[in-house]
């Protein structure tokens, strides 16, 4: 994997950061409340994990209201613009897959906007010469030193957060998930597995820029040996190795140097969704609790959102903080 960065400090056009920057001391020092972009421009090369292709990846800034926005570089006109949104979700078979009308796909997105949204970047544009983010090291901390190295701009719009007004669930067999009303956005998840080294795992996580780098961010994708033959078999997993996740046989960690944390996994399922609530379209401010469920049920839960319309309402932020 390889990264580099570059920050612009050109003379202004309308997607430079200095266009697109809050210039009032007033705006700055209630950042909070309004929508935030790149500072610059950072990049990165990997492999799909699934594909098992080399892939350039740039983050970019954005104008204010434009979102979070894939361009496939290697495609042409309509077809290589897909909004990373709830509704565009495609696929979710162990990664979350976006897609448009032109049957153009961008898959494995889930960290990297768990790493958008964890920074409060609203709008970004992310160019990309394939159909899958790199997977880098499995884990949302490379995505994390991108926007660091791009840095963060506050904008001159507010920001808008979908509130969530009552209780949201779906179930599937023992698999549940949940959006709760909360004043403060926050992300719990529990795990059950067989497997000895898993077994029963919980974490309760209030979402922060500085709590997601050293309590989330780090924790990678994990896999059984015995699953890797079925997955090539169904074309995933060509990329996979025990450099972009951990792999567990026999109840041993393949990996050297072991975990990460001593509950790596559930940390990481929890990761997983908070970058597939970050497909929302806006920053959730709500409580998600999930239990043994995986993309498919998180991606349900957001359908199941918006589609009571009595169950979520639009606020500018700096009316929710008034309100808290």
């Amino acid at each position: 994997m390889s990264f580099d960065s570059t920050l612009s400090h050109a003379p202004v056009s309308p997607t430079s950061p200095a266009a697109l920057s809050v210039a009032s001391q007033e705006t700055a020092s209630n950042d909070a409340f309004y929508q935030h972009t790149l500072g610059g421009m950072a990049q990165c090369s990997g492999v799909g994990v699934h594909s098992g292709e080399k892939v350039t990846l740039r983050l970019l800034p954005a104008a204010p209201d434009t979102g979070i926005v894939f361009i496939r570089t290697d495609l042409r006109n309509g077809a290589r613009t897909i909004a990373a949104r709830w509704d565009h979700v495609v696929d979710t078979r162990l990664c979350t897959v976006i897609g448009n009308d032109h049957g153009s796909r961008i898959g494995t997105i889930e960290h990297l906007m768990a790493a958008l949204r964890a920074a409060e970047i609203d709008n970004a544009i992310i160019e990309i010469d394939g159909a899958e983010v790199p997977v880098m090291d499995g884990s949302a901390a490379p995505f994390v030193f991108l926007i660091e190295m791009a840095g963060v701009q506050t904008q001159a719009a507010p920001k808008r957060e979908i509130v969530v007004l009552k209780p949201v669930e779906v179930t599937h067999n023992q698999s549940r998930v949940a959006l709760l009303p909360d004043a403060t956005p926050r992300f719990s998840f529990d795990i059950a597995f067989a497997s000895k080294l898993i077994q029963n795992q919980s974490y309760d996580f209030p979402l922060s820029r500085m709590g997601f780098k050293s309590e989330i961010g780090r924790a990678r994708t994990f896999g059984f040996f015995e699953e890797i033959e079925q997955l090539h078999k169904m074309g995933l997993g060509r990329g996979g190795s025990l450099d972009n996740a951990i792999v567990i046989k026999d109840d041993t960690i393949l990996n050297e140097g072991g975990l990460r944390y001593g509950d790596e996994f559930v940390r990481h399922k929890l990761l997983d969704a908070i970058g597939d609530m970050a497909l929302a379209g806006g920053p959730i401010r709500g409580a998600f609790k999930g239990s043994c469920s995986g993309h498919a049920l998180n991606n349900k839960l957001l359908h199941a959102l918006f589609a009571d319309q009595t169950a979520w309402c639009l606020m500018d932020a700096e009316e929710v903080h008034a309100k808290a």
